[in-house]
């Protein structure tokens, strides 16, 4: 019994050291296809995302079209593929657009004095008191929608939650010794907080930021399938789910290659997000 316990111990010891290295190879390996088709779709997937062939209307997966139709023929495979680009630059620029933003506020709340950080916390309470997804519904209720209203509005929602994250620890940085020695040498304020303070505050953000990215690419495809952000017959994961759902009982393949696509593409920066996040604990 203590023998064959021993061996199952080794082998889940095993087990656990080959899945975190598969996984992470299955990453790799979405986001270089991901890659190519955001940067050479035509060549990932040669026919027009928007050409029509009323003939070949909904057909199933076939070696023909390895994806299916939709209800205008339209390729589903070509669809998206060229959908990654619109929905790779949606979530990266709703990334960036919180990062921004949340080191402003941070920074503000950090460096400032305690009026300025009363004031941001108090926001960014309020902020919190909204789910992220209905604070960006509620940002284009007052724009409008739009692809360009749908990033920011996600960059918007995502913002308060990295102020928060960069005003902790930019308080803890301030209070080490280096950034004391600093002062005492008589550098500046300006000085201190971008030699001293920002360059060791803002490596661990950028790597949440990595692990945000999905969630942005699923906050922006919600976001176009209720029509408030690329709207049809636009080649957007999104826009797809939104036009197949007419469809969802009797041509499955509209709506699940777009959500497999998307789910792919969450999973993938995610892994490679704790990937970073694991790397920076370690040389920490």
């Amino acid at each position: 019994m203590a023998r064959a316990g021993a061996e199952r111990t080794r082998a889940d010891r095993g087990l656990s050291r080959v899945l975190p290295g598969a996984g992470e190879a299955a990453a790799a390996v979405v986001l270089l296809f991901l890659a190519a088709a955001a940067l050479l779709p035509q060549v990932v997937a040669p026919m027009d995302p928007l050409a029509i062939s009323p003939l070949e209307g909904l057909r199933p997966p076939s070696p023909a079209h390895w994806f299916g139709t939709d209800e205008s023929g339209r390729d589903i495979f070509s669809r998206v593929v060229h959908g990654a680009r619109p929905s790779l630059l949606l979530g990266l620029s709703a990334t960036l657009i919180g990062l921004v933003g949340g080191i402003l506020l941070g920074t503000a709340a950090g460096m400032l004095g305690r009026a300025v950080d009363f004031g941001v916390n108090r926001l960014l309470e309020v902020l919190f008191a909204f789910p992220g997804l209905l604070l960006a519904l509620f940002f284009i209720v007052i724009f409008g929608p739009g692809i360009v209203t749908a990033t920011i509005a996600v960059g918007v929602s995502t913002a308060p939650g990295y102020a928060r994250i960069i005003r902790g620890q930019l308080t803890t940085v301030r209070r080490s010794a280096y950034v004391e020695a600093a002062t005492v040498l008589g550098r500046s304020r300006l000085q201190v907080l971008l030699r001293h303070i920002l360059p060791n505050t803002l490596a661990p953000l950028f790597v949440l930021g990595t692990l945000g990215v999905g969630q942005a690419i699923v906050w922006a495809a919600s976001l176009s399938y209720l029509g408030l952000g690329a709207v049809p017959p636009a080649a957007e994961w999104g826009a797809m789910l939104a036009a197949g759902r007419t469809y969802i009982s009797t041509a499955w393949w509209l709506t699940f290659f777009p959500g497999l696509f998307i789910v792919l593409t969450a999973t993938a920066t995610t892994v490679l997000g704790r990937r970073l996040q694991q790397r920076v604990r370690e040389q920490g």
